[in-house]
């Protein structure tokens, strides 16, 4: 369990050196978009220690490969646990961000952001000040699985 904390610490130590060093020279909509796949990808690491542990209690339970199922199965398994619930909810309007049509705005500027279209006229701004308000949740994240993992 030991590895996926660990992954999922470095995961969050990159995307804290593209917020803080990376993105604040470049301000780009790529650096953007890097940081909420890194945060994606701290999330999955995560997700799959929880989904390892459980597994090791019941040897039939089966871990999915596609993301989306995978959330299924934990919203199933941890019915109960709301924090839970809601970490994964996060995680999944990270991957709709990141797989939303996009446009760029204001790049090379402190107030650059990415225009996700999320549907028809839901649009979402991701600037900088949202990145932050993101990196803070994965951050609680990483408090919380550290908790359930270790």
């Amino acid at each position: 369990m030991k590895d996926y904390l660990d992954k999922l610490k470095s995961e969050l130590k990159r995307t804290e050196h593209l917020f803080y060093v990376s993105l604040k020279y470049t301000r780009t909509v790529d650096v953007i978009r890097s940081v909420i796949q890194r945060l994606i990808n701290a999330f999955d690491a995560g997700m799959e220690g929880i989904l390892k542990k459980k597994q090791r209690r019941k040897k039939t339970l089966e871990i999915p490969e596609q993301p989306r199922k995978r959330c299924e199965v934990i919203k199933e398994l941890f019915a109960d646990d709301k924090e839970l619930i809601n970490f994964i909810d996060f995680y999944l309007n990270l991957r709709n961000i990141i797989q939303a049509k996009y446009d760029k705005a204001h790049e090379y500027r402190r107030n650059v952001k990415m225009i996700t279209h999320l549907g028809p006229e839901n649009d979402l701004d991701v600037n900088i000040d949202l990145l932050l308000e993101y990196y803070n949740r994965a951050k609680k994240f990483e408090e919380y699985i550290k908790e359930k993992l270790g």
